[in-house]
């Protein structure tokens, strides 16, 4: 029997007390729901369709050709004929961050990159301000490329046809132009093959990546018969600074590596091809910059390097004397450089696909066509925003803001690396980084020295950049975040 007078007694069940502020920022995405989510999106899902062979291609097809063709004349002024130092020190910078993206792509291989990888380890709010940063990376390497190619493209036409796109419509405002129509040309064209699938879209890339591998092996071939030893007189003119600086400038050319990250949910065997793609990739591309660099700077002076992107199509006129290998350097050109734009965009459209799914960003963005099972909607808007950038805004400011994104993603996915070690140190890895947690550190601490060798001006850009990622944040992903209830397996 009851005793009336008694004080009623607790519940035994209490409700969970609600998350404090910073624990809301801070909640992390198991890796397991973030591995169970993979393909997932709205009204559809991605289609496993990539091999090792072509998640190597969307690697070399993102990096291979955007340093080399496009940016290595804003480089060469910078570090005169020791720019082939600062492709290594670039080079190495990327070695030690695509180890930690190695493990962590067999570990985690879902499509959203270091952003995927910071939300399992740090929390939303980092996971955020890595995505954003891969915003930064993707969407505007995009723009930058797309630039270099209208370069090369006027190269083609005037040793086709003898007539050139005019500067009002070859050239961004700012550089003699009125609106960059070849940039916002070669964005468009990327656009249609996404749109028609990522297998068809691998295929088309692969073949675009033989033609830039054998246009570079080409002009090492012809330009070393015009190399000069004069021209490596005075290495280093601008000193350690210089090289640095343009090393900084060079890791612009590095990002495509982690594009084979992006496709984690499209591939048929994550796990094991995603590290093997990376490494890979890396390699390939590192030892073709040195080479082509070495040769470039051997055969014309670097005084003279800062008056065209089309660099390598002009040492070859010059070597030859005839506008044949010129022109046609230009248009392997022409088709390299459209691979960098086709397989970055996929990177981009990718990122944003997690992010969507996650809550952060709109929903348009995670929705997938049934038919091709591709997220069209999201392809055409990051299109769109990409051929626009492309064409109102100069190649040098673009390449500076991308490599500043990257770093700050990269040092992210060296700390992540080690974090996961440390909480989840049970987890199966099919690649392992050597002497951890020396070497991310190492890659670290290289991601922060290039950074702090870029300009004051791609500082504060960097700085608007992320002040309006975090307000958008604060005011839309946060609120809507997936993670605010969890999923049904999880309640």
């Amino acid at each position: 029997m009851l005793d009336q007078g008694a004080p009623p007694q607790p519940s035994s069940r209490t409700a969970p007390a609600s998350p404090g502020p910073f624990a809301r920022l801070m909640r992390r995405k198991p890796v397991e729901r973030l591995v169970a989510e993979g393909g997932q999106g709205e009204g559809g899902s991605l289609r496993r369709s990539l091999g090792l062979w072509q998640l190597t291609m969307i690697s070399i097809g993102a990096t291979l050709g955007t340093g080399i063709f496009v940016v290595l004349g804003e480089a060469v002024p910078k570090a005169g004929p020791a720019v082939t130092l600062s492709f290594v020190i670039a080079g190495l910078t990327a070695l030690f961050s695509a180890l930690s993206y190695a493990e962590l792509a067999g570990t985690i291989p879902v499509a959203g990159s270091s952003y995927s990888y910071a939300y399992a380890t740090m929390g939303e709010l980092i996971a955020w301000i890595c995505g954003w940063c891969l915003v930064l990376e993707y969407g505007v390497s995009v723009a930058a490329v797309a630039v270099g190619w209208g370069e090369y493209l006027n190269e083609l036409l005037d040793g086709t046809v003898g007539v050139t796109i005019p500067d009002a419509l070859s050239a961004p405002p700012g550089d003699g132009g009125i609106f960059n129509l070849p940039a916002l040309v070669v964005v468009m064209l990327a656009m249609a093959f996404l749109l028609g699938g990522a297998r068809e879209s691998a295929r088309a890339n692969t073949i675009m990546v033989a033609v830039k591998i054998a246009a570079l092996v080409l002009f090492c071939a012809i330009g070393v018969q015009g190399l000069r030893s004069g021209n490596y007189e005075n290495f280093m003119p601008m000193g350690m600074a210089g090289v640095s600086a343009a090393g900084a400038t060079l890791f612009f050319s590095y990002i495509g590596f982690d594009a084979a990250s992006t496709a984690g949910e499209e591939a048929k065997n994550a796990q094991r091809d995603l590290p093997r793609a990376i490494m890979l990739s890396l390699v390939i591309v590192t030892a073709l910059y040195v080479l082509v660099a070495a040769v470039a700077v051997g055969a014309k002076p670097w005084q003279r390097f800062g008056d065209s992107e089309a660099a390598l199509a002009q040492i070859m006129r010059e070597v030859t004397g005839q506008s044949f290998w010129g022109t046609l350097l230009a248009f392997c050109a022409v088709i390299a450089i459209a691979s960098v734009v086709l397989t970055v965009l996929y990177g981009q459209t990718r990122i944003l696909f997690a992010m969507s799914r996650d809550g952060l960003v709109p929903k348009v963005f995670s929705r997938v066509h049934p038919k091709t099972g591709t997220p069209r909607a999201n392809t055409v808007i990051v299109s769109l925003f990409c051929g626009v950038l492309a064409a109102a805004i100069p190649l040098g400011q673009l390449a500076d803001a991308t490599s500043i994104g990257t770093l700050f993603a990269f040092g992210l996915v060296n700390i992540a690396v080690v974090v996961l070690r440390r909480t989840r140190p049970d987890m199966p890895r099919t690649f392992r980084v050597p002497l951890s947690p020396v070497l991310p550190a190492v890659g670290l601490g290289l991601c922060v020295w290039m950074m702090g060798s870029l300009s004051a001006v791609t500082w504060a850009v960097f700085g608007v950049w992320m002040a309006v990622g975090l307000v958008f944040y604060f005011l839309y992903g946060h609120r809507r975040s997936r993670l605010a209830s969890p999923a049904p397996s999880e309640k």
